[in-house]
């Protein structure tokens, strides 16, 4: 049985992250080439994202939109991907038949720029539709989703009666949002009536309107704007915020996911998924109200938690991933899917911890490690006996370190044992059983049903996500501090 015509539409994520590499994943180098492969430009439309096997979902990384929490990623634009993958696949029997959504996490001004550069090929959030953005994408129109642009003042700003006393006043505002036509607009106007322009300050790329409301409510800056529904939301968490409904910049206007124009079949696919999810129906409205309808959410730790789990781990997925030859957030990336880096959580066979191992297996000869009911020996343990699957089941010469890795994730899900009678039935099938993507891993679909291939392929969408996100993250926490600090010293 020869299935050599199926592999091209068998490139998942982790087959992106893979074939991109020239280096193992315990190499730095593994990493940028993952991004390089990502972001390679890249226009096509439907069909041809279908024969790659992937498409890339722009999304900026947030409290609402895009997140890490204790059961994967969430956030409403997540949600939303997820539930656009299911109809995309719909009718796939086969994992060759089936595409990916790969999501590259950016800041918030590189949504449309990279959308259009090809870098990306849907930019998921909710994007005001505007004449000036009309020229440069397409919308997916339909969401039933409608936003005004208001003020908000922060502590200790002098209260507003008009928008005209916003003259002579500096507003912070998100880079790349379309807050910033709306605000050089009042100033024509103002200008009209010779009066002095408002003082527009845009933030820093790596800050989010999230991040400005905090600091007007800290009192670090006066006035932004935002959107109506967020700034409602968060005004229920960050108390000294005083929102201005009333003034509006920009009227009650429809918000979409935009994609590249001369898209014609994904636009058509895009705007399908609208109908079905937009605000109004069952699940459209429940999304909404889950991410944007309350505060519960935002005030529930468990988004934060997460964050400092991740944090506070990190040190020991570099101290094993040096050991044992590993980039320590593909480790990482591996804990997150095994328990979504919690301790605590035990599988009904009796695996336990982040590394979720049998007691039995870490106490045995491969690995010799007692008490992994203990984090540092959890994940000591987790990432010896990944070594041990790589070195002592996958020594061959002509296995490639970038396969050799995806191999030993497949055998520490499914056991050794269906691993090498997955790598057998690849043989009899005319595939390479040297390699993962598009070989092996058509056998173990075959073997094992999804449970391993996609096991595999979430290991490396959560570490491209962590490379991504890791870094606009930095950012983000460096200016939000420094401007801090510049108030503390004003």
């Amino acid at each position: 049985m020869k299935l050599r015509n199926v592999l091209p539409g068998l490139f998942t994520i982790g087959a992106l992250a893979i074939a991109a590499a020239g280096a193992a994943p315990g190499t730095k180098d593994t990493g940028k080439a993952v991004e390089k492969r990502i972001s390679e430009t890249f226009r096509g439309d439907l069909p041809e994202m279908r024969k790659r096997g992937f498409i890339r979902a722009l999304v900026t990384y947030s409290k609402t939109d895009f997140f890490f929490d204790r059961k994967g990623l969430g956030g409403f634009q997540a949600a939303l991907l997820q539930e656009w993958e299911k109809r995309l696949n719909k009718g796939a029997r086969k994992e060759s038949e089936r595409i990916r959504i790969v999501y590259v996490p950016v800041p918030f001004d590189r949504l449309l720029p990279d959308l259009v550069a090809g870098k990306g090929d849907v930019a998921a959030a909710l994007l005001t539709i505007t004449p000036e953005r009309e020229r440069q994408v397409s919308f997916a129109r339909g969401t039933g989703l409608r936003v005004a642009e208001i003020v908000v003042a922060g502590a200790k700003a002098p209260a507003l009666k008009t928008l005209e006393d916003l003259s002579g006043k500096t507003v912070w505002v998100l880079r790349g949002g379309s807050y910033l036509d709306s605000l050089e607009r009042l100033n024509r106007d103002l200008a009209t009536r010779g009066k002095p322009p408002v003082i527009i300050h845009v933030a820093d790329q790596h800050l989010l309107s999230e991040d400005l409301l905090e600091l007007a409510n800290n009192g670090v800056i006066d006035y932004t704007v935002v959107d109506d529904f967020k700034a409602g939301l968060w005004a229920g968490v960050l108390r000294h915020l005083k929102l201005y409904p009333k003034l509006t910049l920009r009227k009650a206007t429809p918000v979409a996911w935009a994609i590249r124009k001369n898209n014609p079949k994904l636009l058509a696919s895009l705007q399908e998924h609208v109908r079905l999810t937009r605000k109004g129906t069952m699940l459209g409205n429940l999304l909404f109200r889950q991410y944007y309808g309350n505060t519960r959410r935002l005030r529930n730790p468990t988004s934060e938690q997460a964050r400092k789990r991740f944090e506070h781990l990190i040190g020991l997925f570099r101290k094993y991933g040096k050991r044992y030859g590993f980039d320590a957030l593909a480790l990482a990336a591996q804990g997150f899917q095994e328990s979504g880096l919690n301790q605590s959580r035990k599988s009904p066979r009796g695996a336990i911890g982040i590394m979720q191992l049998l007691p039995s297996t870490a106490r045995g000869k491969a690995v010799g490690i007692a008490d992994i009911h203990k984090v540092e020996n959890n994940i000591h343990a987790g990432a010896k006996y990944l070594a041990w699957l790589r070195d002592h089941y996958l020594a061959e010469p002509a296995i490639r370190a970038e396969d050799r890795f995806a191999l030993a994730l497949a055998a520490y899900n499914a056991g050794p044992a269906k691993l090498r009678k997955m790598r057998q039935l690849a043989r009899r099938m005319g595939l390479d059983p040297n390699r993962w993507f598009g070989h092996v891993e058509v056998a173990a679909g075959l073997i094992t049903g999804r449970e391993t291939v996609r096991y595999v392929a979430n290991i490396f969408k959560y570490y491209l996500a962590y490379r991504l996100m890791s870094g606009i993250d930095e950012q983000r926490a460096k200016t939000l501090g420094s401007l801090r600090d510049q108030e503390r010293e004003g």
